[in-house]
């Protein structure tokens, strides 16, 4: 008999997973539900999606479109995502050659590396970044090189020269950037765009908070001259829709990288939900524009609720420039490290957030950290609120139902 991870049937090479932690974010989720505590680690909203998405989506079950769509995604939704960048951004796509719908951003990403990665190259990703980038690269047998970009920093372009090496393959961007908050400044863009082009390296954009962000645009480094030809940008439905078990993502990218990433992306997973693209692209074409401004509106709101109840409970904080999460500093209220923070947090105080060391590559780093994550509705962040300064219910568990 072989022993457990000796690379038997049915196991992945040890080699492939070295190094692989459980997901701490969905780790907290079950943490906070076993506790009653109100779950502000997993980025998933608590409230209801556009009634004109839902209906749409219900319309396309209805008239029994319950079989494959094409591969890489339905016609009318990615043609509306070809008028979306179009109408935002200038940027055109082809999408019939240039526009992929996978399962969700998160196969996007991996699609996309497995496609355009060789073994034995270098990803650069700047942390605390989103956890699944570096499994993503070591899945790709690439190697991952972490540079620093904590919330309220600027990128140090000098430190980023100095990283790129004859290996570099891609750069991974995540802008407006979980767990940051951080949204990359067009100055900022161009001095990464630079180095793309001389170094010959993709750059490879999880864009999904695009439309959430403060005071600050959003610029698609695609947009850049000279970087239509090597970005791939990637988006989707999940955070602008509050949709984020519908699993829909979007890729732009080159004809010939479109090419690749769809063969991968079709032993994958073969296609996204039928049903699910119909609705979302009748959504994409019909919501107006109001809606994208009141959906940053909303969160503004939010953020700023939080953040205050944050800051008041003795936590250290920087105001996010986007997405919908605050990360905190604890240093000054325990001793404790993330992990056991983010547990008590959740035991005694009744609210949940992810440890930070999950957003680093070396845990240490994150040791005084945990992060929040605000995409809730205003009764579920009061209450939130009141038990993070110590005078909150503990008969609010049904609140995120």
């Amino acid at each position: 008999m072989m022993a457990p991870g000796a690379g038997g049937p049915g196991l992945l090479p040890a080699r492939r997973t070295r190094g692989f932690r459980e997901s701490v974010i969905r780790g907290m989720s079950r943490v906070a539900a076993d506790c009653g505590a109100i779950n502000l680690a997993q980025g998933f909203p608590n409230f209801p999606a556009p009634e004109l998405l839902k209906e749409a989506a219900a319309r396309a079950i209805r008239d029994n479109l319950n079989q494959y769509a094409i591969t890489w995604g339905a016609r009318r939704l990615r043609e509306a995502v070809a008028r979306k960048y179009q109408q935002w951004y200038g940027l055109s796509a082809d999408p019939e050659t240039e526009i992929t719908v996978t399962c969700g951003a998160t196969e996007a990403m991996m699609a996309s590396l497995l496609a355009l990665v060789d073994p034995g190259s270098e990803i650069l990703v700047f942390e605390p970044f989103y956890e699944n980038y570096g499994p993503d690269t070591i899945l790709c047998e690439a190697t991952p090189v972490y540079l620093p970009l904590l919330p309220g920093e600027a990128i140090d372009l000098d430190r980023l020269a100095r990283a790129f090496s004859p290996r570099t393959r891609a750069i991974i961007l995540n802008s407006p950037a979980n767990p940051s908050g951080r949204v990359l400044t067009r100055a900022e863009l161009a001095g990464i765009a630079e180095l793309c082009q001389r170094h010959d390296a993709w750059a490879i954009t999880d864009e999904i908070y695009e439309h959430i962000r403060y005071d600050v645009d959003h610029v698609p480094i695609a947009t850049l001259p000279g970087m239509r030809e090597r970005t791939v940008t990637i988006s989707g439905a999940s955070k602008t829709f509050g949709i984020t078990g519908w699993r829909i993502g979007t890729i732009v990218a080159p004809r010939a990288a479109t090419d690749a990433i769809r063969k991968v992306h079709d032993f994958l997973t073969v296609g996204a939900p039928a049903p699910l693209q119909e609705g979302l692209a009748t959504a994409m074409d019909q919501l107006p524009e109001t809606f994208y401004r009141d959906l940053g509106e909303a969160y503004r709101r939010r953020r700023d609720r939080l953040h205050a109840a944050v800051v008041g409970a003795g936590f250290r904080a920087e105001l996010p420039e986007g997405a919908y999460y605050i990360l905190a500093d604890f240093s000054g209220l325990s001793d404790l490290d993330d992990v056991g923070f983010a547990h008590w947090l959740a035991r005694e105080r009744g609210v949940a957030p992810v440890p930070g060391s999950s957003f680093f590559s070396r845990p240490e780093m994150g040791r005084r950290l945990v992060r929040f994550a605000f995409c809730k509705t205003d009764d579920l962040l009061d209450e939130a609120a009141a038990r993070l300064l110590g005078h909150g219910t503990r008969e609010a568990r049904d609140l995120q139902r």
